[in-house]
């Protein structure tokens, strides 16, 4: 308890993919236009699935869902690493580091199990469009928002909790972008091989179920859609189901080789690279992704913007 006491005190230095960049102002910059990018789309795509009364359907209630956890993510992460390069302290508190753990675990686990709701949707509006509002009306909405967000912070809080618990007598230095499991018990001074295992096994278990939901989802998708007459449907559905597949592929690309991938075929700079890639790039591309090619979305912010301009300028 002496050494654990200890570290409670003292907390971490993050020193992530920033400091050990050959060009780190290059880098601290590009960062920084991607997090600036992640809080504008996001926080349109949030704003026109919330404003406009044509996009209050079962598919944009997720989508939205989606939207906020890649704003809070990002987040979670981005504006600590580049105040911390910027000012030159890169220190985290005990509290601080435990806390970015739980968000960040809760946010992610919670996105792993939306993106499988997301294609359970798209799988009843698909092959059982008569059926749909029924499958998928609000209450029934909500209850997988919320089963998400429940499942997630509950596994997110035990593996805090477990990790944390351990003393930490080595070095302060997490050769990370963020406080997460594995980099920190490479600091732990007692014998955590047991509990790397389990967080392997475990990861597997809580990524295994909802992508084969998502793979069986888009397997009886193809099925319909290969057999529809209509062309424009065909079209329409392809372009949906193709957005979401793009999303699916980097989210749990990203988490397999971070938290799948056997401890022994990681190394410090590919971590920081995935950690980079999940934390950063992927949240700002992600309504790119899902808005850029979908009509609806496009054409509810031009409405809503345009109402903002006519109320702010009446005269124009």
């Amino acid at each position: 308890m002496e050494l654990q006491n200890a570290t409670v005190g003292s907390g971490f230095l993050l020193v992530g993919i920033l400091h050990d960049s050959g060009s780190p102002e290059l880098l601290c910059a590009t960062i920084t236009v991607l997090y600036m990018l992640a809080l504008t789309s996001n926080g349109l795509l949030l704003l026109v699935t919330t404003m406009d009364v044509r996009l209050h359907m079962p598919m944009y209630l997720l989508l939205g869902q989606l939207s906020l956890m890649d704003l809070l993510f990002t987040s979670v992460v981005t504006p600590k690493a580049i105040m911390d390069f910027l000012c030159g302290d890169n220190s985290i508190s005990f509290g601080g580091c435990a806390l970015q753990m739980f968000l960040a675990l809760t946010l992610g686990g919670a996105e792993d199990l939306l993106l499988a709701f997301m294609a359970y949707d798209r799988y009843v509006a698909i092959c059982h469009p008569l059926n749909y509002m029924i499958f998928m009306r609000p209450r029934v909405c909500w209850s997988m928002v919320a089963l998400s967000w429940i499942l997630a912070s509950l596994s997110a809080f035990g593996y805090t909790v477990y990790t944390m618990h351990y003393p930490f007598c080595k070095a302060r230095k997490i050769r990370h972008l963020l406080c997460e499991i594995l980099p920190l018990l490479k600091l732990a001074c007692t014998d955590t091989s047991r509990y790397e295992l389990m967080v392997y096994v475990m990861g597997v278990t809580f990524l295994i179920p909802p992508l084969a939901v998502i793979l069986a989802s888009y397997t009886l998708i193809l099925f319909t859609v290969l057999h529809m007459t209509s062309k424009e449907g065909r079209k329409k559905a392809l372009v949906t189901c193709s957005s979401h597949l793009t999303v699916v592929g980097m989210f749990y690309g990203a988490a397999t080789l971070m938290y799948v991938l056997p401890t022994s075929f990681h190394s410090t700079s590919q971590d920081n690279i995935i950690s980079t890639f999940y934390t950063i790039v992927t949240p700002a591309l992600n309504p790119l992704i899902y808005s850029l090619r979908n009509k609806e979305v496009t054409g509810a912010l031009r409405r809503v913007l345009g109402k903002h301009i006519m109320s702010t300028y009446p005269t124009l």
